[in-house]
């Protein structure tokens, strides 16, 4: 029974890493942090103990490795132990990769997989397990997107910097992310309908909450001002005339006319515990635009019944100040939600100056030119449209969420530099080859309706021994295997306490493995012909390929959803 469990386990990267390091320390894992005498050895943490291999040229001998140094820290010379060698050959378990062998070498213990049970238990098993996050989540978490808020108009597309673009994007990309993982996402603010930063954002793909345009939010508005009013954070002209005056001058009265209400937003962090704001934060003066912000958040989060709530401030580093001064001024009227915030960096375009709407008219232009000089006069009609649309969409968003989110991204932004749909240049490049797949498919159901080919048998009736490519390997083991455990990190770095207010996300790993996936698979595709002679004794290879490929079109689409770029079937 226990068996059985372990085979219908999905495979993961994680799971097998700490197998394996409990294999090769033994009885040590249980002496962290004991007292060490003199001669004691000093033993490496278990997640350094292997390394999990990706290049093409270490695959060719090694899955796994560990390296000498690690040895030598563990055992003696870093001869391994024969009862321990044997532990980690025999090695099973829930998630746990199938062992083929090992040996140690000059660079340390080096350990290939059953390459074979591992398609099959991928291929053949249904890759469902794999093309979601490994485990669901819990909580809800509201993605605020300062951009968008009025301030006090509502912004337009012509208004909008490119940087002010990348935090939508972004926060875009997080809920999709973060929803994935099971948890409840809202955004914030609520755009007006007839809006044309509403249409703007869904041209982009984005669709951004909305409500009719007369609605408006001045009961919660008022709430918000009175609760500050009434904060105990409220700075009164008598305390400020002591630190500026010594105690004396004006009238409470006369200085409040003048001065306006203020919340000593100081006082607010050090008193509430809440760490990673800036110190010189001080006083602020509550502006009508403050309150309106305020008021949005309020109604976001206004009906959310789960206890665990976290706000999450998507910003560029330009406005992170005035968004700090808003999530303290949210804390000063009463809310309690956990805020974490999430900043970017700056778009720069050397030589020229583009808003939102003529960097994504620009790209638009030169991706409708690079389609007629590719494809000529078929380039027409709502169908090219609607491709030249989601070209565009995906070429933006691999350009503003390729990059580090912190760090700053540069774009070639003249008008004669164009969008190549050849070579490996992001979007395109990626969208390209996700269209390739689908071709591959519509040319082998028409094989299949003309008669060359049977259908497709289940997987348990295939000898998977007849995938030797060293790149159908790389597919699997750095892409098909990985992925669901790479949708989980984004709620797993939200749950890190500690570090303040900012939060830190590897927001760009998505783009940067859609980008080495294509990479990789149209190496590998260039190479293999899929679709053979339609020769009986062929057709258990052409089989796994198609299972293989098969899974890579559904990977594709997976990660292309948390993008919110559909996929384009042919190209």
């Amino acid at each position: 029974m226990m068996e059985n469990i372990e085979e219908l386990s999905p495979l993961r990267i994680t799971s097998t890493v700490r197998a394996l390091s409990s294999a090769l320390r033994g009885k040590r894992e249980h002496v962290h942090g004991s007292s060490r005498g003199k001669g004691d050895r000093m033993f490496p943490e278990p997640e350094k103990l292997w390394f999990k291999e990706s290049s093409a040229k270490n695959l060719r001998n090694r899955d796994f490795l560990s390296p000498s140094t690690m040895l030598t820290t563990l055992y003696a010379d870093g001869q391994v132990p024969p009862a321990v060698m044997s532990r980690v050959l025999s090695l099973r378990g829930s998630g746990v990769l199938p062992v083929a062998g090992g040996e140690v070498m000059g660079e340390g213990l080096r350990l290939r997989v059953d390459r074979v049970a591992a398609f099959r238990a991928v291929l053949a098993g249904g890759t469902t397990e794999y093309l979601n996050a490994s485990s669901q989540r819990e909580g809800c978490v509201v993605l605020n997107c300062p951009a968008l808020h009025p301030k006090p108009n509502t912004p337009t597309p012509d208004s909008m910097s490119l940087g002010q673009l990348r935090t939508v994007l972004l926060a875009d990309h997080m809920g999709a992310l973060l929803k994935r993982q099971g948890f409840e996402v809202y955004f914030c603010p609520t755009l007006p309908e007839d809006s044309n930063v509403a249409a703007f954002l869904q041209a982009l793909g984005i669709d951004w909450p909305t409500a009719p345009a007369n609605c408006t939010n001045d009961e919660r508005e008022e709430k918000i001002q009175k609760a500050l009013e009434n904060s105990p954070y409220r700075e009164r002209g008598t305390e400020r005339d002591r630190r500026t005056s010594g105690g004396g001058g004006r009238k409470p009265v006369e200085e409040e006319n003048e001065g306006g209400l203020r919340i000593n937003l100081k006082r607010v962090f050090q008193q509430e515990g809440l760490l990673g704001y800036d110190p010189t934060l001080g006083t602020c003066k509550v502006h009508r635009d403050s309150v309106s912000h305020l008021a949005q958040l309020d109604l976001s989060t206004a009906d959310i019944t789960e206890t665990m709530v976290t706000v999450l401030h998507v910003t560029s580093c330009q406005d992170e100040f005035r968004q700090q001064q808003i999530a303290v001024l949210w804390r000063a009227s009463g809310a309690t939600h956990r805020q974490r915030h999430l900043v970017c960096g700056p778009v720069k375009t050397p030589g020229s100056h583009l808003t939102a709407a003529q960097y994504l008219q620009l790209r638009k232009a030169q991706m409708k030119e690079a389609s007629e000089m590719k494809y000529g006069d078929k380039v027409e009609g709502q169908t090219w449209d609607d491709i030249i649309k989601v070209m565009t969409s995906a070429t933006v968003r691999f350009e503003l969420l390729s990059t580090v989110h912190t760090s700053p991204v540069t774009l070639d932004v003249q008008r004669e530099g164009g969008v190549s749909t050849k070579g490996p240049r992001g979007g395109v490049f990626v969208m390209y080859n996700c269209a390739r797949l689908h071709t591959l498919f519509d040319s082998y159901e028409r094989g299949v309706e003309k008669g060359l080919y049977p259908e497709i048998p289940d997987g348990s009736q295939l000898d998977f021994s007849a995938l030797k490519e060293e790149g159908e390997w790389l597919l699997l083991f750095n892409y098909l295997i990985p992925f669901s455990e790479l949708l989980d990190q984004s709620g797993q770095s939200l749950d890190c306490e500690g570090g303040g207010a900012r939060v830190s996300i590897k927001t760009e790993q998505i783009c940067k493995f859609l980008v080495s996936l294509s990479k990789d698979f149209s190496s590998y595709y260039n190479r293999v012909h899929v679709l053979g002679e339609p020769l009986p004794h062929l057709f258990n290879q052409m089989f796994c390929r198609l299972y293989l490929l098969r899974a890579l079109r559904e990977l594709y689409h997976s990660a292309l959803e948390t993008l919110n770029l559909p996929p384009i079937r042919q190209l």
